[in-house]
């Protein structure tokens, strides 16, 4: 991290231009869609369609499964995924990073859930259940140790959308304490065991859903509040940035229309790309790229292509391409069931028309190339190593 900018060896600019593929995070134990599709077919092709890094959603569970050397069983289909007999989730997932590294494509890993479920992300901090902070931990340093010469893998997503109201049972809150559920403190304690096991790793910090309009009055039931989607609310970086490695220190939000928040008031009406801007972008995230604090990824965007969520697709379309920010889009997976996906129901073609709309966010030539992250191994079969 430079600036807002994130930087590759050699110093120069580069543009995290992916794309999001869950199932590790929800039971399925693999990646989604290959109860149809051949894995080393679909990582070619994502390559081919110009996005340069995938963002896997995992789960504490199975990590901690995977760091006692026990392998729950993928959902796979064999008949079109021969070369996977025999192989555990494990050694398909192994499987997955050498066709990325093939291909030229990065990965960020993502600390999805604690549990492995389908609806693990809905419970609003790190630990959940019979999953604690020590399991999440110790989940992260498992994977940045195995992983630390891979550098296949560029960073680590510390924590999906941490979230919650201060009148719910259990919310995640950003200030300068060091409580239990400060996402703030845990996040700078995850981010440096990842740093110890790996220096070169990206350090991804998602936000909170809720920040107190003052901070002297802190986070009482009886204060007023400023509210964002689910882990989009860093205003606490003004006063409280994450104490990690700055060089490494990637901020992170997810920003979605009205297909998956209708009652957002900043969704409201007549919005426009200069009212985003005005009364949701700029107030809670996009400060930290203007003021050149960090550079700023956007872990997750997307939707359908109708009514007001397309009025609202253009406007973040705009934000990235005139911004140049980085992102991973939401998703590959047709089975995303608010948004939709690249991915067509036969999980091998795909989506034309969202296809469309998204290729000019993608990082690319004025010949319409695209850039590999790698510098070395270019993306895909068409693609550039570098600018």
């Amino acid at each position: 991290a430079k600036g807002n900018r994130i930087v590759d060896a050699r110093g120069k600019t580069v543009r995290i231009t992916g794309l999001n593929w869950f199932g590790y995070n929800t039971g399925t134990n693999t990646f989604d869609g290959l109860w149809t599709a051949n894995l080393d077919k679909t990582v070619k092709s994502v390559a081919n369609h110009g996005f340069n890094t995938i963002r896997v959603p995992f789960s504490v569970q199975l990590v901690k499964a995977w760091s006692q050397k026990k392998y729950p069983k993928a959902n796979i289909n064999l008949s079109t995924n021969a070369a996977l007999k025999g192989k555990n989730s494990l050694q398909i997932w192994q499987r997955f990073l050498a066709d990325c590294q093939k291909n030229g494509i990065k990965v960020i890993i993502d600390m999805h859930s604690a549990k492995s479920d389908p609806q693990g992300h809905n419970a609003p901090l790190w630990k959940s259940g019979k999953y604690t902070t020590k399991d999440y931990y110790a989940a992260l340093t498992w994977l940045a140790k195995r992983y630390k010469k891979n550098d296949t893998i560029i960073g680590y997503d510390l924590k999906n959308e941490p979230h919650g109201l201060v009148t719910d049972a259990s919310y995640a809150k950003w200030d300068g304490s060091k409580a239990s559920n400060n996402w703030r403190y845990i996040a700078a304690q995850a981010g440096k065991k990842v740093l110890k096991a790996n220096p070169h790793a990206l350090i991804f910090v998602e936000g909170v859903q809720s920040t107190p309009k003052s901070w002297k009055t802190g986070y009482k039931k009886s204060a007023q509040y400023n509210y964002t989607l689910w882990g989009a609310n860093l205003r606490g970086v003004a006063k409280y940035p994450v104490k990690v490695k700055k060089s490494q220190l990637v901020y992170s939000i997810h920003d979605y229309g009205p297909s998956v928040a209708p009652g957002s008031s900043w969704l409201q009406g007549n919005f426009t790309y200069n009212s985003l801007m005005k009364n949701y972008w700029r107030p809670n995230w996009y400060f930290i790229h203007a003021k050149k604090t960090a550079p700023l990824y956007i872990g997750e965007w997307g939707g359908y292509l109708t009514g007001s969520n397309l009025k609202w697709m253009k406007a973040e379309r705009k934000l990235i391409t005139t911004h140049k920010l980085n992102f991973t889009f939401w998703c590959l997976n047709n089975n995303s069931g608010d948004t939709g996906g690249l991915l067509n129901s036969d999980w091998t073609t795909w989506n034309s028309k969202l296809y469309k709309f998204v290729k000019p966010t993608l990082w690319q030539s004025k010949k319409g190339q695209f850039y590999s992250l790698d510098g070395q191994v270019k993306l895909g079969t068409k693609g550039l190593r570098k600018p």
